[in-house]
């Protein structure tokens, strides 16, 4: 019941609170002269906002912390003003709400930018945690976007930015003490920093890498249900999700309470998928539920020779024709054919997610016909080859008898009589 009523009123003050003190000042700002002398703490925040959105966008201290910026002096904080000073934890949502909740208001501004963030918030598991047990210890809105120096995500100053946000979250999410009553693990950030996902972040330079808010949400954040992390996965992995859904393991995992996707590939220490992972060997995860003589070890391993079968075949077809074209055979259109081949790989590959093995072996045979058509063709260039060369030889045996039987002819005819 205080959780509703939390929520209802936080929501009622967000829907019905005037925009106007959030309205755009004009003139000097008394708080920025007045802090902009101090040092510490009371002045850094001055020194911060200069290149906060909201500054350059006009606003004031007074759009968060009320009071009257015309004022000199103390008489600008004064409460019948509207100075609430820094807002608490359990108010950092109602104040940013009153804009950033208002359509009409924010439309103003920049008519992209959502507005039911503040409504997202409340079905977070921080929104939840603030609202329901007054828990003043969780994220609120200040914790993620820093306070007096607010960037768009776009900019890589940017506490949201994609590359800074594991930093954001990890400011909390890695912090033992801070974690320890809610018994949260703290070393996700440093797997996620192990992870595929990270390295084609931070080295590869895709910023549309999944980061902590890919996966969490971002306003709503909240660990993804064992039923829909095939779901979160399928943002990106489009295909494979759709070969999990239909597939037994699907419904199974989620009677078992088995996550999905993570009980593969693992959640935030997400490695290269390789083929290795298929079968039952030492590195395979199906290991982790199956044995080689039960149905599932057995469909694996079929799975596995299927692959490694087209890899092998492509690989070879590939040296025979490379070996070709380096002696100078016109085959380059057998060559651009394995990208057809590999195409198939690939999406054998990703029949995998659909555990059956006709679904494997569908993707596999293109790719096979298309290897034994080049290989079949590396091994006629190189035949051509061969052919070229003995004619070549014979050629030059035949020319050279004429040219001795030229010379004798010659010396014979210039011998004295």
């Amino acid at each position: 019941m205080k959780r509703r009523i939390g929520v209802i009123g936080l929501l009622l003050t967000v829907t019905l609170a005037s925009p106007d003190p959030m309205a755009a000042q004009d003139g000097a700002d008394s708080c920025i002269a007045c802090h902009e002398m101090l040092s510490g703490r009371l002045g850094e925040p001055v020194q911060a906002f200069a290149e906060d959105v909201h500054m350059e966008a006009g606003f004031g201290c007074a759009a968060c912390h009320g009071g009257d910026p015309t004022i000199q002096g103390p008489a600008a904080m004064d409460e019948a003003k509207g100075y609430i000073g820094r807002p608490s934890p359990g108010q950092v949502p109602d104040v940013c709400g009153r804009c950033h909740s208002n359509a009409s208001f924010m439309r103003q501004y920049d008519p992209s930018l959502r507005v039911d963030q503040v409504a997202e918030y409340v079905t977070s598991v921080h929104g939840q945690r603030l609202l329901g047990a007054a828990d003043t210890a969780v994220a609120t809105c200040a914790s993620c976007h820093q306070a007096h120096s607010i960037r768009p995500a776009s900019d890589p100053r940017s506490s949201v930015h994609p590359l800074n946000v594991a930093d954001t979250c990890e400011s909390c999410h890695s912090d033992p003490a801070r974690m320890e009553p809610y018994g949260i693990p703290t070393d996700q950030g440093a797997e996620y920093r192990r992870s595929i996902h990270w390295e084609t972040m931070s080295e590869g330079g895709d910023t549309s890498a999944p980061t902590c808010n890919d996966c969490h949400g971002n306003h709503g954040a909240a660990p993804p249900g064992i039923s829909w992390v095939g779901n979160v996965c399928g943002q990106c992995h489009v295909v494979m999700a759709d070969y999990f859904g239909e597939s037994r393991h699907a419904e199974t995992f989620t009677m078992l309470g088995v996550p999905g996707c993570a009980a593969c590939h693992q959640n935030h220490d997400v490695q290269p998928a390789h083929d290795e992972m298929l079968g039952v060997g030492e590195a395979a995860v199906c290991s982790q539920c199956h044995r080689e003589s039960d149905a599932g070890g057995t469909a694996a391993e079929e799975m596995r020779t299927l692959i490694d079968g087209l890899r092998l075949a492509l690989d070879t077809a590939r040296t025979v024709l490379l070996d070709a074209e380096d002696s100078g055979m016109e085959v380059s259109e057998a060559l651009v054919s394995l990208n057809d081949g590999q195409s198939a790989l690939v999406k054998s590959r990703a029949a995998i997610h659909a555990f059956d093995v006709e679904a494997v072996r569908e993707e596999v045979e293109p790719g096979s016909e298309i290897s034994e058509e080049a290989l079949a063709r590396g091994h006629a260039a190189l035949r051509d080859l061969q052919v070229r060369r003995m004619g070549l030889a014979v050629s030059v045996i035949i020319i050279g008898a004429l040219i001795v039987g030229l010379v004798l002819k010659i010396r014979e005819v210039e011998r004295p009589a």
